[in-house]
């Protein structure tokens, strides 16, 4: 299995060698909380489509859907029908025109694919419960986990004698099971109906670690078919993986030849971007040593980093952003300063708030006083911190426009999300960078001193691309002396000169 897993590895690792994701800067939206179209209070695909002009002028450029498969719960994470739109957000025809409208309009769009396990609900669990229950032979018992004796991570089956397997336990979602060959089968007709069908550009693959509970060698190599399969029936497909896990076992998940998976370690409180923003001194250098840590892990593959998302709390919290916007700032400047593909959470650029039960991280998303969906039900803390969209448009300082500055620098400058990285230095508290592709080389000041200017020699020429600060004070650049102010970034191109 290991030389299986090898082999697909590097075919699948050459072939994404020799292409770039297109997309560098990602939203992931909760379709039920982001724009009612049809005024039933809950957001829908139709709605989604006719905010993709704001997400285009806020910078980004690709879209991760959270399931939109039909489903009993509000998150829809237990899927009855793999392909099919949940009525509550719209028809097929509503998602074919929003696809067509979002690559009109350059976006990249991947749906959340969680084939972990079904609901309970889902027919081919409600065939194989039927047939064990009547003591009947059926090829659907064979599509999950059953036994008769209990046991951790198994579920009883009503008054029978049997048990399920179930480790998102509570959730009425049984697990599948992906070993067997009739299961693979339906999900490669999944992939192959949302990829040439629905014309997606594939999929953020929820709970990689748990395909096989505790076995990573079977997930990998699972993961390695997926790709593969995805490969066959759409090249170019993206595919990013939920492995909620420290750096070591991230970087094993790549040998399957997956794209990217989330980079856990840079996000949440206690994730070395906002413990590097809470330190009191060292803080360029400490930022400086996770993030080669993370380069020398994976030398391959794409990084996909984060800071939220709508299972952990939000980034204001964790950087204590309530009561200093500019952390709020400087957090989203950092993480866009990033390689790879980066992730922003729904409500992010507008300082949303969120923590504890889940439906708390996905509240309805805040354009105005007077347009927001309903709250997802199980809300037990409703508050947002910051003004709406509509009021922050209008604010020059505003978190939002600086969310926009910074996610526009980043397209701006394809290096900063595809070059290859250097550390150069860690001066005080100014860190500097270079990343460098073929076409293009730019130099990365990161000052993370929240009060004082830092001022570094540059070693070359360079000219100035551009910059976001939190406050209104700008770097300067006089010869090749650089000031960068408090929480400043400043992105520089090298002269000729320097190339020399």
């Amino acid at each position: 299995m290991k030389r299986l897993i090898c082999l697909l590895a590097c075919i699948l690792l050459a072939a994404a060698s020799a292409r770039a994701v297109e997309s560098c800067s990602w939203y992931e939206v909760f379709v039920r909380s982001y724009q009612d179209s049809d005024g039933d209070g809950l957001g829908d695909i139709a709605g989604l489509t006719a905010r993709l002009g704001y997400l285009q002028d806020m910078g980004y450029n690709g879209l991760w859907l959270m399931p939109v498969m039909p489903s009993p719960s509000y998150h829809k994470y237990d899927v009855t029908d793999y392909m099919a739109i949940d009525p509550e957000y719209g028809t097929e025809e509503d998602f074919r025109a929003f696809i067509s409208a979002a690559h009109e309009k350059g976006f990249q769009v991947i749906v959340d694919l969680p084939v972990n396990h079904t609901s309970t609900q889902h027919p081919w669990f409600r065939a194989a419960c039927a047939a064990l229950s009547a003591g009947e032979e059926s090829p659907y018992t064979a599509y999950y986990n059953f036994r008769r004796e209990a046991g951790d991570g198994y579920v009883p089956l009503g008054e029978t004698c049997w048990y399920y397997e179930e480790r998102f336990a509570g959730g009425g979602m049984p697990d599948l099971n992906l070993a067997n060959e009739a299961v693979r089968e339906e999900i490669r007709a999944i992939l192959a109906w949302w990829l040439k069908e629905m014309d997606v550009d594939g999929f953020r693959l929820d709970a990689v670690t748990s395909y096989y509970t505790g076995d990573t060698a079977q997930n990998v190599a699972f993961l390695a078919w997926l790709k593969q399969a995805c490969e066959e029936l759409k090249p170019g497909s993206y595919l990013v993986g939920e492995c909620w896990a420290g750096l070591s076992v991230i970087a094993e998940y790549y040998r399957s030849g997956v794209d990217s998976f989330f980079l856990f370690p840079a996000s949440q409180a206690e994730g070395f971007i906002a413990q590097s923003l809470r330190g009191r001194s060292g803080r360029a250098a400490k930022f400086a040593k996770a993030l080669q840590n993370v380069l020398d892990a994976i030398p391959e593959g794409t990084l996909a980093p984060f800071l939220s998302n709508h299972d952990t709390g939000r980034t204001i919290g964790s950087v204590q952003g309530r009561s200093n916007p500019a952390a709020a700032k400087f957090a989203e400047g950092v993480l866009n300063m990033l390689p790879g593909c980066v992730f922003t959470y729904y409500g992010e650029e507008i300082g949303m708030v969120g923590s504890g039960d889940d439906p708390n991280k996905r509240l309805a998303m805040y354009w105005s006083d007077a347009d927001m969906t309903l709250q997802p039900p199980g809300v037990t803390n409703l508050e947002y911190a910051y003004p709406s969209v509509e009021a922050q448009q209008g604010d020059p300082a505003s978190l939002l426009n600086y969310c926009r500055a910074v996610n526009r620098l980043r397209l701006s400058c394809p290096a900063i999300a595809r070059g290859e990285n250097t550390l150069l230095s860690t001066e005080g508290e100014l860190l500097l960078m270079r990343r460098q592709t073929d076409e293009q080389t730019v130099l990365i000041a990161v000052n993370f001193s929240p009060k004082e200017a830092q001022t570094a020699e540059l070693a070359a020429p360079v000219t100035l691309i551009g910059q976001v600060n939190v406050a209104e004070e700008e770097a300067t650049l006089e010869g090749q002396t650089l000031t960068v102010p408090a929480y400043g970034i400043v992105v520089m191109g090298e002269t000729d000169r320097a190339r020399q």
